[in-house]
């Protein structure tokens, strides 16, 4: 097992690995520990009882947190005609067809979020193996497949935060920065919780989040007590 650098043995003093902290406890004491030169990215990471293998224990969607991410999120549409220039309208950064299917193939990806009108969709389907290991695939459950370009673009560049469940049964996912204030943060954690209990699926059997945790890009994960983060 890999030892802890002093640094991270430094950030970790004061924090009991053993108790589960109320999330306003722990998103203080993070904000304490942010000491990277950059402003750090609050992390989320939820330990879920499922196992993805099967289909009806999948865990994906998509939520706007109410802060916002801090984050600039480059989006790429698939989109044809009127379409497209909704899109370019809503701030979509890269407008394209079959011209921006070649360019990603071409191994030319400069987004972080693609949207597709539904007619797109068998362009955009050949892509699979490209955006998908890249979580880039647009999918009509996280809203990224759809005919109102101009809402989902504005999502995405107003908080909006996908998520999908990892082989382990693990969901994690940026719910701020270490800048933000402790209510915005607490209330970001809050939406992204709500959100994962909202999404439990019907083959989900005992208990479903068994265990949450909060963490900084550099800094140690603390624990958190779920009955502190809403009534799901």
């Amino acid at each position: 097992m890999a030892k802890k650098g002093k640094r991270l043995r430094s950030l970790a003093e004061g924090i009991d690995r053993t108790k589960a902290y109320d999330v306003a406890t722990a998103v203080k004491m993070l904000k304490e520990r942010a000491k990277a030169k950059f402003d750090e990215t609050v992390e989320i990471a939820m330990n879920l009882g499922v196992d993805p293998r099967h289909a009806d224990q999948q865990v994906r969607g998509a939520v706007t947190l109410p802060n916002g991410t801090g984050k600039t999120v480059r989006v790429a549409v698939f989109a044809r005609g009127d379409k497209a220039e909704e899109a370019k309208a809503a701030g979509a950064d890269i407008v394209g067809a079959e011209d921006l299917a070649e360019q990603i193939q071409g191994g030319t990806i400069e987004f972080d979020r693609a949207i597709a009108t539904p007619d797109m969709m068998p362009v955009v389907a050949r892509l699979g193996r490209i955006l998908g290991p890249r979580g880039l695939m647009p999918n009509p459950r996280t809203g990224t497949v759809t005919a109102d370009v101009a809402e989902a673009v504005q999502a995405a560049k107003g908080g909006q935060v996908p998520f999908r469940v990892e082989r382990a049964g693990i969901v994690h996912a940026g719910v701020g920065k270490a800048s933000f204030d402790e209510d915005a943060l607490v209330g970001n954690v809050k939406a992204f919780y709500d959100a994962i209990a909202r999404a439990k699926p019907a083959g989900a059997k005992g208990n479903y989040i068994k265990r949450v945790s909060l963490s900084t890009t550099m800094g140690p994960g603390i624990k958190i007590d779920a009955s502190t983060l809403g009534g799901a």
